[in-house]
């Protein structure tokens, strides 16, 4: 089966190879084995899928109330109408009068009696055998009927290729050890048995990918990822990067910034500079995810390693994906290192083309000393003259590709620089196991002392008047408020408040107090300007969308209301509401939602009330999203792991690591051919 047996359409879902075609595996499956007599399908009890035939002896196309074909179909029992809302006129020749059909849908109570709505059809003989096998349904996507992706699949499955590409290489003796009880199938027998499961097959273990058969395939995906993960380590640890010694000279810039701050750092922060600064002295890259809630104080540790590199002669550049977030480091980052003669450089998409080209210049030729700015930072034109650090915040907003490009981009030919990256959004323990093994992770565990926690309450969006009645009396005591809002302008289909009719109602009812509006339409200085006019108190409401997510730090905004809460996700409000609860004030965050409300909403504003620790919503994102979202990995169009749920299958995530293990240490020749079987190209992505 060659490239060119493959239809087209199945070539663009990239299944293009017999191996691409086995590892398509089914997303349910139909239990075609059974046949029923109409009258028994009509007692089965209505809304369960049963299977049916007979003889069509009406067809007819109706034009009221819309365009419909109903067809009646009959047995030696008793008769079945089949309603078709969409069809073609193939589908109605293959249901002409005298044909006999076999049917697969739910019985319900229509306006003339039981009927099937869109149920599955197939024009046979009375006496066509019934499949021995469940009917598998695949993943497809428009216009690739279950039929082509079928007939493809079997087909692939005989090929003889897939012999050698399943082929069972994985020692008998470690599986033994590792699994005892092992009753897992080989692997080309559990990719059978998931195509084409016996009619007496555990149903429900194989919707929920709990079956033998998917525990066997969900090990060797997870085993391929761990050992790639486990190489891209070891690979690491030969490459060269700078040593950085903590300086001797008591004039260094890391012991200047430490004198000049107004604040102690705290136990935490201490304890993970003292790692990142361990890292820092070794002569190998560091990779490392410096992970703290939001407003635990991690851009003062990613300013005290980028002092330690300027101190030995070399750059520092901290790359952010939004610009406001990039401008909130630039500033702070201003105020530490300026009054220490550090020569900052700021690089935007938004810059005009002179300043551009003068920070380049700068950047190139090594005056400066500190860059900041956004993913501009690894456009093509940018030269480093001597980066020794690079400091990546909320780095899974940058995405796959875009981590692996600045990590290539830095990696020149004498050295690599160390990397340091950062995340306000907390990663769950099986995501930190699976996808960021080659990370070393620093977390930062408690708040810097007067940050006080903050109260979460959840409203109605009847109630907005008071809610705005309570808004007045809040910015009279002097302190201030953000107003965030889901969407910028009008939309019919959602219907939402918008920030800009949020802003025109509040000026309104607010009128002794001014209010300001920011949002992601807006130009940088535009922007800027509103965010300084809030810093400085001379706006004491701010409506804003979600730019203000992160990096936004005014101590002084205590109270925070978030409009349709019930359209964040969880990370979002998490982020949000980490705006507040930054000064001495006691401070407050309002979720409004407009009802009826999902149940999956429900929770989500209960689970926000309740909780303020970070990991444990982050582990409920986890449950929701998946893994794609969180790390960026969607971004890429690359889902790392296709067969394995992080939650479901988590202690299988330990028995991979440890295969993993042993594999590179006792079976090396083995290694290639499991990377090449489970990731192919795909495997560059987990050095990332």
């Amino acid at each position: 089966m060659t490239t060119k047996q493959v239809p087209s359409t199945l070539q663009k879902m990239g299944l293009d190879s017999p191996m691409a075609l086995a590892l398509h595996l089914p997303s349910r499956y139909e239990d075609e084995t059974e046949l029923f007599t109409i009258e028994e399908a009509l007692n089965q009890g209505r809304f369960s899928s049963t299977q049916t035939q007979g003889v069509v002896v009406r067809n007819q196309v109706l034009f009221r109330p819309r365009r419909q074909m109903l067809v009646t179909i009959e047995d030696h029992t008793a008769t079945l109408q089949l309603r078709f809302l969409n069809f073609y006129p193939s589908q109605q020749k293959q249901m002409a009068v005298g044909v006999h059909v076999r049917v697969r849908g739910e019985v319900r109570e229509g306006f003339q009696g039981p009927e099937m709505v869109h149920p599955t059809v197939r024009a046979v003989a009375a006496d066509t055998p019934l499949p021995t096998s469940l009917t598998p349904v695949y993943p497809a996507s428009a216009g690739v009927s279950q039929t082509v992706i079928r007939k493809a699949v079997a087909q692939a499955l005989r090929h003889p290729s897939l012999q050698d590409s399943l082929a069972e290489f994985l020692p008998k003796k470690l599986m033994a050890e590792l699994i005892p009880g092992n009753d897992w199938p080989s692997l080309q027998s559990a990719i059978s048995y998931l195509h084409q499961p016996p009619a007496d097959a555990n149903t429900q273990a194989l919707l929920e990918r709990t079956a033998p058969a998917w525990r066997r395939v969900q090990f060797e995906e997870l085993l391929a990822q761990q050992i790639s993960l486990k190489r891209a380590h070891a690979i690491r640890r030969e490459r060269h990067a700078p040593s950085f010694a903590q300086p001797v000279k008591s004039k260094s810039f890391e012991a200047n910034l430490l004198k000049a701050l107004p604040f102690k750092l705290t136990t935490a922060q201490e304890r993970v500079w003292e790692e990142i600064g361990h890292d820092l002295e070794k002569s190998f890259p560091m990779n490392r995810l410096l992970q703290g809630d939001v407003g635990s104080g991690k851009t003062i540790v990613a300013a005290l390693a980028a002092a330690r590199v300027m101190d030995h002669g070399y750059q520092a550049a901290v790359m952010a994906p939004t610009e406001i977030l990039a401008e909130q480091h630039y500033l702070k980052m201003k105020e530490w290192f300026e009054p220490l003669g550090v020569r900052i450089a700021w690089l935007s998409g938004s810059l005009k083309a002179k300043e551009k080209r003068l920070a380049q210049e700068v950047i190139e030729n090594g005056e400066a000393q500190l860059i900041i700015g956004t993913h501009s930072l690894i456009q093509e034109n940018v030269s480093f003259s001597k980066l020794g650090l690079a400091v990546i915040d909320e780095q899974h907003r940058f995405g796959v590709r875009q981590r692996l490009e600045i990590q290539q981009r830095l990696g020149a030919e004498l050295f690599y620089c160390h990397q340091l990256m950062m995340s306000a959004t907390p990663i769950p323990r099986t995501l930190a196991m699976t996808y960021y093994a080659d990370l070393d992770v620093s977390v930062i565990d408690e708040l810097p002392p007067g940050r006080k926690p903050i109260t979460t309450k959840v409203v109605k969006a009847t109630r907005r008047d008071e809610v705005i009645g309570g808004l007045e009396s809040w910015l009279s005591k002097g302190l201030q408020a953000y107003w965030v809002c889901p969407l910028i302008e009008e939309s019919e289909v959602l219907q939402l408040q918008t920030a800009v009719e949020s802003f025109e109602q509040l000026t309104q009812a607010l009128p002794k107090f001014k209010v300001g509006l920011v949002h992601g339409r807006l130009k940088a200085e535009e922007k800027a300007a509103v965010m300084a006019a809030f810093k400085a108190n001379e706006i004491q409401l701010l409506v804003a969308t979600t730019v203000i997510e992160v990096g936004v730090d005014v101590p002084n905004a205590a109270l925070m209301v978030i409009e349709h809460a019930e359209r964040f996700g969880y990370a979002q409000i998490h982020q949000l509401r980490g705006r507040v609860g930054r000064g001495s004030a006691d401070s407050v965050c309002i979720l409004m939602y407009a009802e009826p409300l999902s149940m999956a909403a429900k929770e989500r504003l209960q689970t926000l009330r309740e909780v303020s620790d970070g990991f444990v919503i982050a582990e409920r994102d986890l449950s929701l999203r998946g893994p794609g979202e969180l790390l960026g990995a969607k971004q890429s169009g690359d889902a790392m792991l296709r067969f394995v749920d992080l939650q479901r299958d988590a202690w299988l995530i330990e028995l991979a690591q440890q295969a993993a293990e042993r594999l590179l240490a006792e079976h090396a020749d083995l290694v290639e051919r499991h990377l090449e079987r489970w990731l192919g190209s795909r495997a560059e992505f987990l050095k990332a």
